[in-house]
């Protein structure tokens, strides 16, 4: 029992604390119900109040906690229940009403659920120590409570499927799971779940006895399991391991035990044995849901999830179930079957299934506040999701009653205004805008008064003026759309706050709105037909309240209450005071602070201190009162009654502290002119304190610095943890209406002569909202007083009633008045709307404004002073010119024009600072354009590589160009590097079967002769060295070893014949090369479709898949790039060839200049034009960039501005780039002019430079060298000029070569580009087919490793059960021989013989043997036998005797008893073999019996095998079919084309290659000359096996022969048949573990012998001093002989004496009585010691006694002297030390 409560685990009888034991054994009667009215929760009442407890009544709820767990339940076809707080709502689908199940504890209610059978609906409640209250439905009667589950709240019950348990966990502290027989309102079983919030506990449906829960960060696997101490509940916590940790929502048990959860991140889970066995995803690695899932749902063999996203998906089950991790990365991708989305921002928790047969609706929890209706039939007739009822999503923030009519609105977080009508209990309209509302009040009649404006803040800042109006009669209204006759519309927007507006108030004349917000500010506007805004103060704290002063007040304030306990009081603001200024704060502003300080201590302690006075004078007048008392009585007063008594020990007074934090404001309003009431929270709760504005306002002291306390206070009954979170008053201002934070709804009614707060003595209480976190944001009345209505933070609302019962119908029978739409309205413009959450605030916007105008002033000044710069710098200018104009005697120096030298130095410093700081400045833009500039070459140039590059011959215009070639993308380089995907892979492995080895596992058997013994030995070996030594262990060793080569000479002779065995083909026996023969025949042989055939069947290498088709696609283009790549580098190695070969005509152009400064003008020849390489050749030198080129780009830039507006639009780049190019060329050309000027200037001389050579005088050695000269000249210039003119036509020639090679290519490349559009349309139709064909094959692949794992099982058992037969076999052998070795034993003429067969055959029960748990121990039980448990009965056993019962116990008389025994342990044998023989029966037949089964379950797998392999054929005819359909483009020359059938039209002809058809004709020869070679073959085969027939026979004959002569010799030698290798092994078979023990014996025998021979002697020994001790107490003996004789003499001499003497004196009388006991204590004494010796003398006396000390040694003798005297007897050699203090008195 301790054990088990410190393990968390408490026993399912423990009884609770209070409980009575006879009321918990008593068994509840089936037709037992409680009465509902004893246990429903009822409305709290102050005593002697007068309030009426049925002052309110519900009426109806208009709210959903849609974000509570599992909020939705389906009780019958039409009704849907959900809890409301402290109600539980069954809302009807057809008539839309409501009816509404209490609480019976007040505290909440957790969760509810629906019993299995629909008949019960358990409602688990929340408070201290709550109930689980089961109802009967519909009648909603009580039927049974369970008390005592958990702590404070449940958060979870479930049904097993059953119905007969029922399975509860609670929420915080304990976390408790208990399991109860909820009929009998009993606990089977207790444990705690876990130490975090658990958020389900479920049942399995398929394992009884198996739960599950989950929650934060944990799963846990429960069974119930039957343990020695009775029924236990055992946990185990699931491990992620490498998985992150996630809190699960949902889960579902699967039928095989394990269990499939989600996770946060969207993935499923699949968790095995307490581990995850794998991660469920989908495809890429992307989630299974985008949100975390919440609900699983087995339907039908289908698996439903549902998550936050929206989406309800529905999973292959079995494909989950046998889900396997793909890699190391632990996940498993698979598509969902089918999906529905239900639509945009919806996020589901949870769904229940309708209760109509096969019906596929559902109804679905919405967390963004809607109840839904699913179709998820998944068919063409599906419907679309319908939204049954719309809800607000979360808490209500705000809430407000119309004040002209039955009207209320409300804001929440989900970003939506919604209208109701409180009498007719619906939505009227609901408008969404981008952010979600916080606060909202209806204007007053003061500022509309039919009632139709809404004022709204929202938690941008935001505040949205929305007119409700009914717009029927209008044509068009612009606005939001219409709903159920009424619309809202807006009227107006404006953001003054940058932070959530937290409060909005009408000031008390309607002329001033003022808005409170989280920033600290607040903000006024005017009030008119557009709100103007006056201006804003900044307060101390985040606005929690705003509370204008009453009209009863002189002055017009507004009372700001902010959180942080700051309260100020600000005078209303003139209007017009800010129309102007930088900005809209308002300065100067009359205010008053007040800083709250706790008083709650000292309120605390002051009670102590009255608490302790009055203590104290009750208990004086308690003494006076007992002192009066006893006067009267006439008693008298002692010293202790007139005494004071003392007080008793007191504790120390509570200290005076302030809380930290300061606690929370929570609400307030005006009481008086400077005085107000505030109701704090946390520590300072339970008051409502009455506080006041100091005098002393302003100084030195700062506002946040302040502590001010309440002037007075009053205690507000239970609110100590459970403050006033909202005060508001009815309309007639006589009931105050407190809404607490744990969702109860407070009444006190107030005095008629006025609200005042100190009057508050009675309420009325009623919990309606969840107590935990259902805190009331508004309580309103009605604008009539006739209704209450209450909005929570849990999302629900409710409307009472303040009406009689009899007037309520009346009311509720009209209808809410929706104010008319106003006067031209149809002709305004529609508002717009703020949606920008950033949008700038009316103060930012302001002093953005502002800004924006400073700027444009500055920088008019700034143009202002550049205007006068210009006219001084012309004036300047003009100067300078008139300065120029006079003459040079006249002008002026231009250093005399500067007035300083310092003024432009310094202009120069400026300046160089100015262009660094401008530097600085531009540092991040030069930055981003340098960023800018290389993401544009990465995009379109680093993709690149190749661009297109020209190259033009230099006599012709043809050109050649290279491809355009773009870099290879990623995706391209992924799928070349991907390989084969695993569908491909499972399709192989589909293809290959395993070959299971037929060769058993088992280990070899043992040969059924030989020893156990011996065979372990041969096992073992000759290990370690053996207990024999010397000859023994020789000789053995020697046996041994002839034994085992004999043993291997057998087995050796056995396994050859096992080997030829097995060689022998089996009669269907079929050769493989004749069956891989057939097969290729089968595959290439026959009547084969065309593809285009309807009846085509693909073969699975032709199969086409998109990932084949994908790689082919690869591989085109790697080839046309390939191609391409090839065509580029030869055209730029020509561009190259061009570039020297310019290069080469340029030098020789260099050297022809040269060569003619030698000739005369008329023998030179013009020079060649130098070629120039074109722009398009050299793109890359676009990419160059110049100073000159900036320039150029800087003027065309500039011309190009002033162009025309078309360029404009255009953008101008393009023409910009054409004429920089032009440019370009340009430049060019003029650098190639100045470098051709340079060279003729270097060049050829002119003719005045030859002048002056033609004056001198020429020789004819000079004429003749100069010919010379010329000559050479002319020779060279020749030269030359053939040089040039060889390199132009070898570079046009190799041009044109190249030309008409990448004409060629282009050709193949077209028809490459077409072979590329074919393949990417089957890519695209191959795509559509993927998905279905992977599904298929997954199917396919599944079942297909289904049948081979479960052959292999199939295979494992066969073998197993071939084993077991061959061990039953041998078994029957052994049980053979035994009889055979027993009737051996028998003998010839036995007259026993009958005897011994019936002893030996005899049926004796065995000893069981019992497994011990967690050993593998034996026990052997009693070998009794009694005639009641024998399984044979007497006549059985004593049939066939006429001698009377067998006695197989006694051996008859002249039996050999050797034979007896030997037949005794036969028997043992054979029992032995029998219980042997029949486990194996047992073993066999289940093998048989699991075989049987694999059978079945492979005929099933098979058939779905082919099931899955036609639809995959069917998928791939159709396939086929449709690539049929696709158009192929072929380019064909008509020599190309044979037509070999004329008679059928052209288009039926089939295209076939040429080579292909020649060798469908020599295949046609070889399949003739195939077959004459066959039918030889046959011919030869059937000769050969006539011959092997007859030969067959002859070998049987002669066999047969052989075992005749065999049998014949061995009777003729033994007399009858044996196996001899059997007794040749028995013969040579040697024990050496018998050798061993007969050494052992031998040396264990010498040891005994000495130890025997030592042992005497000690008994010698101690046999001697036995006899001294004999001899010691003889003589003691002989001493107390001695002393029994000297006492008998001192008694007598005594005697006399006392006679003789008479009277004595009393003084030596006394001394006589003292002598006289001391003498008898001597005797006595004496008497002892002769008892012990007596006793002693008895144990000696005895052999083998053991002598103890007396129990009081005796007093030794003082006198006497003995004389030894010698006695026969035993003596003990132990008793010699056993009266030490006896003998030394004798001694």
């Amino acid at each position: 029992m301790e054990e088990a409560q410190e393990m968390g685990i408490q026993p399912a009888g423990e009884q609770r604390e209070g409980e009575d034991s006879s009321q918990q054994a008593t068994h509840i009667p089936e037709d037992f119900y409680y009465d509902y009215e004893e246990l429903q929760s009822r409305p709290f009442v102050s005593p002697d109040s007068g309030i009426p407890p049925n002052l309110l009544r519900l009426i109806h709820s208009f709210g959903y906690d849609c974000n509570r767990r599992a909020n939705l339940q389906l009780l019958d076809e039409h009704t849907l229940g959900f809890v409301a707080g402290n109600l539980v709502v069954f809302l009807d689908l057809r008539s839309k009403e409501q009816r509404y199940l209490r609480s019976c504890s007040g505290g909440g209610i957790g969760i509810i659920m629906v019993h299995p059978s629909k008949e019960f609906l358990a409602v688990a409640e929340k408070g201290n120590q709550p109930d689980i209250i089961v109802y009967e439905y519909p009648s909603l009667r009580p039927y049974r409570i369970l008390r005592g589950g958990t702590a404070e709240a449940y958060s979870f019950v479930d049904f097993n499927s059953a119905g007969s348990l029922l399975a509860s966990v609670g929420s915080s502290p304990d976390y408790m799971l208990t399991l109860w027989d909820w009929r009998q309102e009993q606990v089977v079983l207790r444990c705690k779940a876990f130490s975090q919030d658990v958020y389900r506990v479920t049942f399995s449906t398929d394992n009884p006895g198996q739960l599950t829960t989950s929650g934060s960060g944990h799963i846990k696997f429960w069974k119930m399991a039957s343990t020695f101490t009775g029924l236990k509940l055992q946990g185990m916590l699931g491990r992620f391991g490498k998985t992150t940790l996630t809190d699960i929502e949902g889960y579902v048990e699967l039928p095989d035990g394990k269990v499939l959860s989600g996770s946060d991140w969207g993935n499923m889970l699949l968790w095995e044995g307490g581990l995850i066995k794998v991660e469920i995803c989908r495809r890429g690695g992307q989630p299974c849901h985008a949100g975390p899932i919440h609900q699983f749902v087995l339907d039908e063999g289908e698996l439903l999830t549902i998550s936050t996203d929206g989406a309800v998906r529905v999973w292959d089950f079995e494909g989950i179930d046998t889900a396997d991790a793909e890699s190391d990365s632990g996940l498993f991708e698979m598509e969902p079957m089918n999906e529905l989305v239900v639509g945009k921002d919806v996020s589901l928790l949870s769904m229940v299934k309708s209760f109509q047969p096969d019906s596929p609706i559902w109804f679905a929890q919405d967390a963004s506040g809607a109840i839904w209706k699913l179709d998820l039939s998944f068919t063409n007739t599906t419907q679309d999701p319908e939204c049954l009822f719309s809800f607000h999503a979360g808490g209500i923030q705000s809430m407000d009653t119309s004040t002209t009519s039955h009207l209320m609105a409300t804001t929440a977080l989900d970003k939506s205004v919604r209208v109701f009508d409180i009498l007719a209990k619906q939505e009227l309209t609901a408008s969404q805008f981008k952010r979600g509302g916080t606060t909202l009040t209806w204007a007053p009649r003061l500022v509309n008064p039919k009632g139709g404006l809404l004022v709204v803040g929202f938690e941008d800042g935001v505040v949205r003026l929305l007119e409700l109006l009914d717009p029927r009669g209008l044509a068009a209204v612009a606005g939001r759309g219409r709903y159920n006759g009424a619309e809202l519309r807006l009227l107006q927007v404006f953001k003054p706050h940058t932070a959530p507006v937290s409060a909005i108030a009408y000031e008390r004349n309607g002329e001033i709105l003022a808005t409170g917000s989280l920033d600290s500010t607040v903000f006024f506007f005017t009030v008119g037909e557009r709100y103007e805004p006056v201006g804003f103060v900044r307060v101390p704290g985040p606005v929690r309240g705003l509370e204008w002063s009453p009209p009863s007040h002189e002055r017009s304030t507004l009372l700001v209450l902010c959180e942080n306990g700051h309260v100020l009081e600000i005078m209303t603001p003139e209007p017009k005071a800010q129309s102007s200024g930088q900005t809209f704060e308002i300065q100067g502003l009359p205010s008053r602070h007040f800083h709250f300080c706790s008083i709650k201590s000292r309120i605390l302690r002051d009670a102590e201190v009255e608490r302790r006075r009055v203590a104290r004078e009750q208990r004086q007048k308690e003494r006076e009162a007992r002192l009066k008392k006893k006067q009267e009585q006439g008693q008298t007063l002692t010293e202790e009654d007139l005494a004071e008594e003392t007080e008793p020990e007191e504790e120390e007074l509570p200290t005076l502290h302030s809380p930290e934090p300061p606690s929370p404001l929570l609400c307030g309003l005006y009481s008086q002119p400077g005085a107000f009431w505030l109701s704090m929270g946390g520590y300072d709760s339970g008051f409502l304190y009455h506080c006041k504005f100091s005098e002393q306002q302003g100084g030195e002291q700062e506002p946040l610095q302040r502590a001010d306390e309440p002037f007075s206070f009053l205690p507000v009954q239970d609110t100590d943890r459970d403050p006033i979170w909202t005060i508001s008053f009815s309309s007639s201002r006589q009931l105050l209406l407190c809404g607490m934070q744990s969702g109860q709804v407070r009444l006190y009614p107030l005095p008629p002569h006025g609200p005042d707060l100190a009057a508050m003595q009675g309420f009325w209480a009623l919990s309606l909202h969840d107590n935990q976190y259902g805190r009331l944001r508004a309580v309103r009345c009605s604008h009539d007083d006739q209704f209450v209505v209450t909005a929570g933070e849990d999302g629900n609302m409710f409307m009472l009633s303040l009406l009689p019962a009899e007037d309520l119908q009346a009311a509720l029978d009209k209808k809410a008045r929706v104010p008319s739409p106003r006067e031209g309205l149809e002709k305004e413009k529609v508002v717009e709307d703020i949606e920008d959450p950033n949008a700038y605030s009316i103060e930012m916007a302001k002093q953005r404004t502002e800004l924006e105008r400073m700027q444009r002033e500055a920088e008019l000044r700034r143009a202002g002073r550049r205007l006068e710069l210009e006219e001084l710098r012309l004036q300047f200018t003009q100067k300078l010119q008139l300065n120029q104009s006079h003459s040079e005697h006249g002008r002026l120096d231009r250093a005399e024009f500067e007035l300083d030298p310092r003024i432009v130095q310094e202009y120069e410093r400026l300046m160089g600072q100015r262009v660094r700081e401008t530097c600085r400045e531009l540092a991040w833009d030069l930055e981003k354009h340098r960023v800018r500039l290389q993401k544009l070459q990465q995009w379109y140039l680093d993709n690149l590589e190749s661009n297109t590059v020209a190259v033009k011959a230099f006599q012709s215009d043809h050109m050649v160009f290279t491809y355009r070639l773009l870099a290879p993308s990623r995706k391209l380089q992924q799928q070349k590097d991907q390989g084969r995907r695993p569908s491909q892979l499972g399709m192989e492995r589909r293809r290959s079967r395993v070959d299971f080895s037929h060769e058993s596992s088992y280990p070899e058997a043992i040969p059924e002769d030989v020893d156990s013994e011996d065979v372990l030995l041969q096992r073992q070996g000759m290990r370690g060295a053996g207990k024999l030594s010397g000859r023994q262990a020789e000789k053995l060793q020697k046996a041994m070893e002839k034994a085992e080569r004999v043993r291997a000479r057998i087995q050796k002779r056995k396994n050859e014949w096992e080997e030829l065995y097995s060689s022998k083909p089996d009669e269907n026996f079929e050769d493989p090369q004749d069956v891989q023969a057939i097969r290729m025949a089968q595959e290439n042989m026959g009547d084969f479709k065309l593809k285009t055939a309807k009846d085509f069947t693909v073969p699975e290498h032709l199969r086409m898949n998109a990932e084949k088709k994908r790689m082919q696609l690869v591989a085109l283009e790697e080839k046309i790039n390939e191609l391409k790549t090839d065509m580029n580098d030869k055209i730029m190695a020509l561009r190259d060839f061009k570039s020297l070969s310019i290069a080469h005509i340029k030098d020789c152009v260099r050297q022809l200049r040269a060569v003619q400064r030698h000739l005369p003008p008329a023998k030179r020849q013009p020079l060649p034009s130098v070629p120039r390489l074109l722009p398009e050749e050299t793109p890359e030198n676009k990419l160059r960039c110049t100073r000159a080129k900036l320039l150029k780009y800087k003027e065309l830039r500039a011309r190009q501005a002033r162009t025309a507006q078309l360029e404009e639009r255009e953008g101008g780049f393009g023409g910009l780039g054409s004429e920089l190019t032009a440019s370009q060329e340009e430049e060019q050309e003029e650098e190639e002019e100045e470098e051709d000027q340079e060279e003729d200037d270097t060049g050829v001389p002119t003719q005045d430079s030859q002048g002056p050579s033609e004056q001198h005088a020429i020789t004819p050695f000079d004429m003749e060298e100069e010919q010379q000269q010329e000559t050479q000249s002319l020779f060279l210039q020749g030269h030359l000029l053939k040089q040039v003119e060889e390199l132009v036509q070898s570079f046009d020639l190799k041009l044109y070569e190249l030309r008409s090679k990448k004409l060629q290519l282009d050709r193949h490349l077209k028809q490459s580009d077409l072979q590329h559009i074919t393949l990417f349309e089957e890519l695209q139709l191959l795509k559509e087919f993927e998905k279905s064909e992977n599904t298929l094959l997954e199917r396919v692949n599944a079942r297909s490793q289904e049948e081979l794992e479960l052959q292999g099982k199939y295979e494992e058992c066969q073998q197993q059960l071939e084993a077991k037969r061959r061990d039953i076999a041998k078994l029957q052998e052994r049980d053979r021989a035994l009889t055979t070795t027993f009737q051996a034993s028998l003998g010839e003429n036995n007259k026993f013989a009958d005897f011994l067969t019936k002893v030996f055959k005899k049926k004796v029960k065995r000893a069981k043997k019992k497994e011990k748990k967690g050993e593998e121990e034996e026990e052997l039980e009693s070998e009794e036998e009694s005639e009641e448990e024998s399984e044979w009965s007497d006549e059985e056993l004593d049939s066939g005797s006429e001698s009377g019962p067998l006695d197989d116990s006694v051996c008859p008389p002249y039996c050999d008893p050797a034979l007896f025994e030997n037949t005794i342990q036969l028997r043992e044998k054979r029992l032995d073999l029998e219980e042997a023989l029949l486990e194996e029966k047992k073993a066999a037949d289940i093998l048989r019996k699991e075989c049987d089964s694999l059978t079945k379950k492979m005929k099933v797998v098979s058939a779905s095998l082919s099931t899955a392999e036609g639809d995959l054929e069917l998928l791939q005819r159709e396939k086929q079919q449709k690539l049929n359909e696709l158009d192929v483009m072929l380019t064909l020359q008509l020599h190309q084309m044979e037509f070999v059938n004329y008679r059928s039209m052209l288009t039926q002809a089939l295209v076939l290659d040429k080579s292909a058809l020649e060798a469908l004709e020599r295949r046609i020869q070889e399949l003739q000359q195939e077959n004459r070679q066959q039918s030889e073959l046959y011919r030869q085969a059937r000769q050969q096996h006539v011959q092997l027939l007859h030969n067959h026979r002859d070998m049987e004959a002669k066999i047969q022969e052989l075992e005749a002569r065999c049998e014949k010799v061995m009777l003729m030698k033994f007399g009858r048949l044996l196996d001899l290798e059997a007794l040749q092994m028995q013969t040579l078979s040697v024990s050496r573990n018998l050798e061993e023990l007969k050494q052992e014996s031998s040396e264990r025998e010498a040891i005994f012998t000495h130890q025997l021979q030592e042992l005497e002697d000690e008994v010698r020994k101690a046999t001697e001093a036995q006899t001294e001790v004999i001899r010691l107490h003889t003589d003691r003996l002989w001493r107390l002989d001695q002393l029994m004789t000297e006492n008998k003499e001192l008694e007598e001499r005594l005697d006399s004496r006392q006679r003789k003497m008479g009277v004595q004196l009393p003084g030596r009388r006394l001394a006589e009585q003292d002598e006289r006991r001391r003498l008898i204590q001597l005797v006595e004494t004496q008497a002892q010691e002769s008892q012990a010796l007596r006793q002693e003398i008895s144990l000696l006396s005895r052999k083998g006694g053991h002598i103890l000390p007396p129990a009081q040694p005796p007093q030794p003798l003082q006198d006497g002297i003995g004389r030894p005297a010698h006695r026969g007897g035993h003596s003990n050699p132990l008793s010699r030390h056993s009266v030490p203090a006896t003998g030394q008195s004798l001694s």
